[in-house]
């Protein structure tokens, strides 16, 4: 094997990922343990054509509450409140309006929801934490869901979520994330930043979190904040409104390992829900920003411990920093190498006072690289959508790959040198009034328009 294959095989490996190969690989053995027929069941609960038995799961719905921490979601929030209000009983669905100065509280309480509105603005955690003490969730109920305003729940979520708390060891289920297409991106840069946000959460989810969350493992590194599950019972060992954390799912993450409270499950057909994605470029980058920067904050807050899940936390960090420099590299990598082979021609021999400048590898290896790679994960997410737009909207991805990473390590010494007080702004909404098309409320019905949707983009 020569040095140009040595190059290209690096690249490829770095731009794909060693967590998710070596993740993925898990994910793999897990399906594969599992069995066909087993899959087959999931499938067909997931599709409404077999209901898990009551006496499967520990967890009742009658048991389950749902929290909303909300800032100014007029726009997005009755249909949360209608998904929600499928789940359980209105009176089993609390809202926290956080400083919202909007109609978020009064279409809460027109809901049927029981409503606590915040003034100051206390950011997300702040909110959540008022309203578990407030409305005393934990004496009440066994599980709680932490939703986001803008998310809606499959018409399953909890059907298939629940009896993942069958094994008593489990203290949290991370719910599937995946994007809400209707309504649509409003411009051509929205649907790569919406359809590129849906490749994150397929490639994360299927390739890294379900292996992730194998019992032998448990090093889910992530509990997302959008629409997940906690047992009551662990909530007050969780410091949730951590000081100078600009989020807290990370973080409750970290407290669960670290305090060893439990495990966390994670089921790609299991609680799915429905979050809007960004579709203008300012808050594409601003909840880029924020998601890094409290990942940063979290991995500093929390000293290194002897076990597996922090040797498989920092193989990642290590990971991420190098692939994150090794892709900010490869623009001026890519413009010096092709420089170089002009002048190359011309008779130059690639130094400069006997000093060599050339990158030494040739451009193609350094391009194509960076793109096969990462157009391999764009089909993996049309095959897993069922979108082929992506296909096409898939050659933008890399340029996002290169925000991605410049974003990551920018917020890095903010973390470490910064301080945040947790305090949000939404990003603008999408309303329903944007598209012809009322967003459906149950998981069978939006998957399956959400299709119809991506093959319009």
């Amino acid at each position: 094997m020569n040095q140009t294959e040595i190059a290209f095989i690096l690249v490829m490996v770095l731009v794909l990922g060693l967590n998710t190969i070596i993740w993925g690989t898990a994910g793999l053995a897990r399906i594969a343990a599992t069995g066909m027929n087993s899959l087959q069941t999931r499938y067909d609960v997931r599709r409404g054509l077999v209901r898990v038995p009551a006496e499967q799961s520990i967890v009742r719905r009658r048991d389950v509450a749902i929290l909303i921490a909300a800032h100014n979601e007029e726009t997005v929030i009755a249909k949360t409140l209608h998904s929600a209000g499928a789940q359980v009983p209105m009176n089993h669905v609390f809202v926290i309006s956080d400083g919202s100065h909007d109609n978020t509280a009064r279409m809460a309480m027109d809901a049927g929801a029981n409503v606590l509105e915040l003034n100051p603005n206390r950011g997300k955690a702040g909110a959540l934490v008022a309203g578990i003490e407030h409305f005393d969730l934990a004496g009440a109920f066994e599980v709680v869901v932490l939703l986001d305003a803008d998310t809606v729940l499959s018409d399953d979520y909890l059907q298939t979520g629940l009896p993942l708390f069958t094994d008593d060891g489990v203290v949290a289920v991370a719910g599937r994330a995946t994007t809400l297409v209707v309504p649509g991106a409003r411009s051509a840069l929205g649907r790569v930043l919406v359809a590129y946000r849906e490749r994150v959460y397929v490639v994360v989810q299927l390739l890294i979190k379900f292996g992730q969350a194998a019992r032998p493992a448990d090093v889910v590194s992530i509990v997302p904040g959008f629409a997940s599950m906690y047992r009551t019972g662990i909530l007050s060992h969780v410091d949730i409104a951590a000081a100078g954390l600009t989020i807290e799912d990370y973080n409750m993450t970290f407290e669960i390992h670290a305090k060893k409270l439990g495990r966390i499950a994670f089921h790609p057909g299991a609680a799915v829900a429905f979050t809007q994605d960004p579709d203008n470029f300012h808050d594409y980058l601003k909840q880029v920003g924020r998601w890094s920067l409290g990942f940063w904050q979290t991995v500093l807050r929390h000293p290194f411990q002897p076990r597996k899940f922090w040797f498989a936390l920092y193989l990642y960090v290590a990971e991420l920093v190098v692939s994150s420099v090794l892709v900010l590299l490869l623009v001026p990598m890519i413009i010096v190498s092709a420089l170089s082979s002009v002048f190359a021609s011309a008779g130059w021999d690639g130094t400069i006072g006997g000093v060599s400048v050339g990158v030494g590898i040739p451009v193609y290896v350094l391009v194509l690289g960076f793109v096969i790679p990462d157009y391999l994960l764009t089909i993996l997410t049309a095959a897993a959508t069922r979108r082929p737009v992506y296909l096409l909207l898939g050659f933008a991805f890399p340029l996002l790959r290169i925000v991605d990473a410049a974003v990551c390590l920018h917020r890095l010494p903010e973390a470490i040198i910064g301080e945040s007080n947790g305090v949000w702004t939404s990003p603008s909404r999408r309303g329903a009034e944007l598209v012809s098309e009322q967003v459906p409320t149950t998981g069978s019905a939006l998957a399956a328009q959400g299709r119809r949707r991506g093959d319009e983009l």
